[in-house]
């Protein structure tokens, strides 16, 4: 997003189709699904530019002043930067429910600093996907890489050009664009999710602008051929927008074509071409000119929307009038801001001048983040003494669903609607240890044991065992294991379902790596509970998971069946009781994540019929038709919903920690259940 000094109206056109492919995806995800390409087009714009500015410097001085380069990066994105990260922390106090307010504070303070992308990518986010983890912060994980692009990349250079001159620059960059491009691929293929934010997957991206940049005299093309060039960039690069999804395997080898499309454009170079009656016409021009503040302004926006508007779902109107608030917002902070701080002789003239005001930029985003967290806290001591509060009340929570207890208003307002770490599914008590290097999947660690029996000689173990879907049910397990004095161990890996079946994975969340992955974990740690005889297994697993041809022809809940008896019955003939959980209704996969939130005063409004909420699943369908003796079912789905439809809120508690795993303190209000249906208590 840097300047040239001559002005090239074919860039300022890409910049323009690579803001708006970006918008677009983000306001509209099912239109345009892979717009998220835009953000390699400003790769290779960035690399080309920077490149060809350096050079220019290094080929004309023999060396590159760094500390004039840094200061003029920082007085061009800076000001902008950090006056957007100021509204979302103000922003995120005054409309955004608090349980959300700590992860926004932890972004925006990444963001200042331009590390947002590693924390993405140790959160492993599906950047795809807008939901209830969304920050307002999460865009600027491709500024944080081209900051750190611009932070090594003059150095590289440098030391290239002083080694052999253009050659090894030239050699050199290749040299490190190809490395990142396979590193890039078998990262890809790995953890797909990690891969499209850490910076040497997109190194690459910028080297195909660098080398441009470095070869663009000895590569000019004849207007025929500048003209195909363009031609086929362009389409590349729309094309990638149009027909990419969150299931391409991007970015891998895929990311070439938009980024290949947009070199060649470059290549094609500024000369008056076909293209030109389109890309050099003012409104063209303009959103290229506003395209670095229109991407910083979008995001924040879209996802306060629906807080502000007090609708979790947004109209056609209400989506162009965001828009049109994000191009205006974008013109006044390109003219007041950006040309203004770019502008202004005294950090002109002063890099020392420009490096402080950076640095108290940075601490003021500092200084907001650590004000929003520390309200976050107060909020959460509140939420959780009035949670203690409520426990005790015979309707808390599911227990409003048993007719005995004649609850009036079982789905009105939850009392306590955001409890903070207390809603955590994934909350361990200090009775478990850490995560075990046995049954690894890949790297990952997915085993741990917590020791409830109190120094029992021989306390039951028992075994709860499955994905994400079966850790939301670890503290309603947690709380009989304390009461009964077991040792409960647990296996978890994160959309891997617990069957000896042909599995392909659900939502494009699972790399091609992750499928075998996935097989050989289930396997092996079944065949470890098997050896070990517990007293009981608890197993579950996302209700949405899907299988794949395994050649024989069987419908999905055939292969189901089968491969999770496999299972079963191996445990059931080593001595275990099994009890298969069923997954609770999945709201969240028809109504927005943040229903609730936005309707607390009437959660009856994200209400979803149980047909669509709880449709036949195949774990709960093998568990319901199993002859296996030893196999029960245990379906809670009545203490979710009524006759007709299950609900965001239950005997005053928010029932949803996200889009579709159970807030903790509900889960816990259905231990009684499940001690029934184990047969600890009486019904």
């Amino acid at each position: 997003m840097a300047t040239e000094t001559r002005f090239r109206t074919d860039i300022q056109a890409l910049r323009a189709i690579a803001v708006l492919a970006v918008v677009l995806n983000h306001l509209w995800p099912l239109g345009l699904t892979g717009g998220y390409v835009g953000v390699d087009v400003f790769f290779v714009i960035s690399g080309f530019l920077i490149t060809a500015h350096l050079h220019r410097e290094v080929d004309g001085t023999g060396r590159i002043r760094l500390a004039k380069f840094y200061a003029r990066r920082a007085r061009r994105l800076l000001p902008a930067a950090l006056l957007v990260l100021a509204f979302s922390a103000v922003t995120a106090y005054f409309l955004l429910p608090f349980p959300r307010w700590e992860a926004n504070a932890g972004e925006i303070l990444a963001s200042a600093f331009y590390v947002e992308n590693w924390l993405l990518a140790a959160n492993s986010v599906d950047y795809s996907a807008l939901s209830a983890s969304a920050s307002l912060a999460q865009h600027y994980w491709s500024l944080s890489v081209e900051e750190q692009f611009y932070l090594f990349w003059p150095l590289l250079l440098l030391l290239l050009f002083r080694l052999r001159g253009r050659r090894a620059m030239a050699a050199g960059i290749a040299v490190a664009g190809l490395a990142s491009l396979v590193y890039c691929v078998h990262l890809t293929a790995v953890s797909k999710a990690a891969a499209y934010f850490v910076t040497p997957v997109r190194v690459w991206e910028f080297a195909i602008g660098a080398l441009i940049a470095l070869g663009a005299a000895k590569l000019r093309l004849s207007k025929k051929h500048a003209g195909i060039a363009s031609g086929v960039g362009f389409a590349l690069i729309i094309g990638s927008a149009v027909f990419f999804d969150h299931h391409t395997h991007f970015p891998g080898l895929f990311a070439l074509l938009p980024t290949i499309g947009t070199g060649l454009v470059i290549l094609a170079g500024p000369e008056t071409q076909w293209h030109t009656r389109f890309t050099s016409v003012r409104p063209v021009q303009f959103l290229g000119g506003i395209s670095y503040s229109l991407y910083l302004w979008h995001w924040p926006l879209i996802v306060l929307a629906p807080f502000a508007l007090g609708s979790p779902s947004l109209s056609l109107w209400q989506q162009l009038g965001l828009l049109a608030v994000s191009v205006v917002l974008a013109w006044l902070t390109k003219v007041v801001v950006e040309d203004r701080g770019m502008a202004w002789r005294p950090l002109a003239e002063s890099s020392k001048l420009t490096l402080t005001a950076v640095v108290a930029g940075m601490a003021v985003i500092a200084l907001a983040s650590t004000v929003l967290t520390w309200a976050y806290d107060s909020q959460v001591k509140q939420s959780e003494l009035a949670a203690k509060r409520e426990t005790a009340k015979t309707c808390h929570g599911a227990a409003a669903m048993v007719p005995e207890n004649e609850c009036e208003a079982p789905f009105g307002p939850a009392k306590v609607p955001y409890l903070g770490p207390s809603s955590e599914y994934h909350q361990r008590p200090p009775e478990c240890g850490e995560w075990l290097g046995t049954h690894l999947a890949g790297d990952k660690k997915t085993v741990s044991v917590c020791d409830f029996s109190g120094g029992s000689p021989q306390p039951k173990v028992v075994w709860l065992v499955g994905d994400s879907h079966a850790q939301q049910w670890q503290a309603p397990v947690f709380d009989l294991a304390r009461e009964h004095g077991w040792v409960v161990k647990l296996g978890f890996l994160g959309a891997c379902p617990m069957a000896d079946i042909s599995y392909r994975g659900f939502r494009g969340a699972v790399g091609d790596t992750d499928v075998p992955k996935c097989t050989h974990w289930s396997r092996d740690l079944a065949s470890a509970i098997a050896v070990e005889r517990p007293a009981y297994v608890f197993t579950s697993f996302y209700a949405r998971q899907e299988t794949a041809d395994d050649g024989s022809g069987r419908p999905q809940l055939a292969q189901y069946r089968e491969g999770l008896d496999t299972y079963w019955s191996a445990w059931t003939a080593a001595g275990a009781q099994v009890y298969v959980l069923a997954d609770p209704p999945l709201n969240g996969d028809v109504r927005e994540a943040d229903c609730v939130s936005i309707n607390s005063q009437h959660p009856a409004a994200c209400a979803v019929e149980r047909r669509l909420a709880q449709p036949p699943d195949p774990l709960t369908e093998a568990a319901r038709t199993s002859r296996n003796p030893g196999v029960s079912l245990i379906d809670l789905t009545d203490y979710f919903c009524d006759a007709n439809q299950c609900h965001g809120v239950v005997g005053n508690v928010v029932v949803y920690y996200d889009s579709d795993h159970l807030n903790r303190e509900f889960a816990r209000t259905l231990t009684p259940m499940i001690a029934a249906e184990v047969g600890l208590t009486e019904r």
